[in-house]
């Protein structure tokens, strides 16, 4: 039976994640900026959370330091191309692309785990991109917000599949701390070689207040709590609850924002049909892990 205090706090996580694409669009700092201060006081949280309040030592391998950088990167980008696309479209086109991450899992997961491709996740995403088609034509005013939308997708996915490679190598704790440690210097060399290292002090104090809130409510703590869940709820009930994120944020971006959040009825049933068909999916894959171990006993 599932932990209801803990299905409770799994949602009210979910929900802050859904929360940080609102945030996304009242920081009026562009997405450089933004990405790079809200790493920079998520590592600094961590590490202050870590090392004194939780007494662990953050003392990792060279190999492994260099594996989380590596992760990092890909989550630094991640989230640059995430809000980058909310400022030149909005938050409902940006997170209707996150759907597009369970399409490219279903092909890079196989391929890293070296398991076979399951048809399930081929129909699911076929489905998928026949749904992304339909808001592409429809939305073809946020072409460039779509792309880079896309490009979320594919970045947070490979961020996901390498880190359930390296999940219990370290605590949970040290690796989400270097990821984040990592993706800010990474950030940093690329916008020295940009020159988008002299824009850094251009940021207001609405803003930097806004980010530091983004960076602890949003990013540090849901972070280290879904951790902790992982003890009380199943990766089943952990991944189909996260896929409710885009749910949240295109709700809270409709109230909020208004008519600049306003879609067509098509971008509306494409995206109810691409979420019902990742939790259909979940389900199918659920029942038959039930299966197999009916079978095995």
């Amino acid at each position: 039976m599932v932990n209801k205090s803990a299905l409770f706090r799994l949602h009210f996580i979910v929900f802050l994640w859904g929360f940080t694409a609102i945030l996304g669009k009242l920081i009026h700092a562009n997405a450089q900026i933004l990405v790079f201060y809200r790493m920079f006081f998520a590592a600094f949280f961590l590490f202050i959370f870590i090392r004194f309040f939780q007494r662990q030592s953050l003392k990792i391998s060279k190999k492994l330091f260099f594996q989380l950088a590596a992760i990092g990167g890909f989550m630094a980008f991640h989230w640059l191309f995430f809000f980058h696309s909310i400022k030149v479209s909005n938050v409902s086109i940006a997170l209707s692309c996150l759907s597009l991450s369970t399409l490219f899992a279903s092909v890079l997961e196989p391929l890293i785990f070296k398991r076979k491709i399951d048809i399930s996740e081929v129909i699911m995403g076929i489905v998928i991109v026949i749904c992304m088609g339909m808001i592409f034509k429809t939305e073809f005013h946020y072409k460039e917000g779509i792309f880079y939308g896309v490009l979320t997708a594919l970045f947070g996915t490979i961020f996901s599949v390498f880190n359930g490679k390296i999940f219990g190598k370290t605590s949970s704790g040290n690796i989400i701390f270097y990821e984040i440690f990592s993706g800010l210097m990474i950030l940093s060399v690329f916008y020295l070689f940009t020159g988008q290292i002299f824009q850094l002090n251009e940021i207001s104090y609405r803003d930097l207040a806004l980010i530091l809130i983004l960076a602890s409510v949003f990013t540090a703590f849901p972070m280290l709590e879904s951790v902790k869940l992982m003890k009380y709820i199943s990766p089943f009930t952990l991944i189909l609850t996260v896929n409710l994120e885009p749910v949240y944020g295109i709700i809270l971006a409709f109230f909020i924002f208004g008519e600049s959040e306003q879609m067509s009825p098509v971008f509306y049933i494409a995206s109810f049909i691409m979420i019902m068909a990742i939790i259909a999916n979940g389900v199918i894959k659920q029942r038959k892990a039930a299966t197999k171990k009916v079978e095995a006993a």
